[in-house]
């Protein structure tokens, strides 16, 4: 999953796609209705890769947030609309995805703008777990089975001496220094 290219635009409710950059601003296509347009420099822009939620030891990136509720919610969207809910449904959901989410700094807004993203990114198909992602899974699965068996040490290159450049056999000749005389005030 890669969130470097998807945008959240202030005042924009969905989320949005980057298609190509512009001079003075960038072209982004909707990931909910898939209408193209332009947005500018003096919009407000964050990549939601950069995003990252407030935790009691630290900050969570979003992707891992996302990646995390994909898989408490074994890869269905939310049971209920995010705009609409409830903040106890929703920190109850937040508790299963991000067991030690800040209390006193994630609010209900953030709650509410996460699982409404998580839908969003959903439905466009965007949180499907790659196949390096996969891949990933299954070897992190398979060294944990099975005991890592230690590599036998490779010989050692011994690399041949290196001969000294010959010298050079001419010196170079100093040029002759040049005086300059002075010329007399008359």
């Amino acid at each position: 999953m890669d969130l470097t290219n998807i945008l959240a635009i202030s005042g924009k409710p969905d989320l949005n796609e980057l298609v190509s950059r512009t001079k003075s601003g960038a072209i982004v296509k909707n990931l909910v209705n898939g209408q193209k347009f332009p947005v500018f420099s003096t919009n407000s822009i964050s990549q939601l890769s950069e995003i990252r939620m407030f935790t009691t030891s630290d900050e969570k990136p979003l992707e891992e947030v996302f990646q995390s509720a994909y898989t408490v919610l074994e890869g269905k969207p939310t049971a209920f609309d995010p705009k609409k809910a409830d903040s106890k449904e929703l920190f109850d959901l937040l508790g299963k995805v991000l067991p030690d989410y800040d209390t006193e700094r994630v609010h209900t807004s953030d709650a509410k703008k996460l699982f409404a993203w998580y839908n969003i990114l959903l439905n466009a198909g965007k949180l499907t777990p790659s196949e390096d992602d996969k891949k990933e899974e299954n070897h992190e699965e398979e060294t944990a089975e099975k005991p890592v068996a230690k590599k036998a040490a490779a010989p050692k290159r011994t690399a041949a001496p290196k001969q000294a450049a010959p010298k050079a056999t001419t010196q170079a000749k100093a040029a002759p220094k040049r005086t300059t005389t002075a010329k007399k005030a008359i």
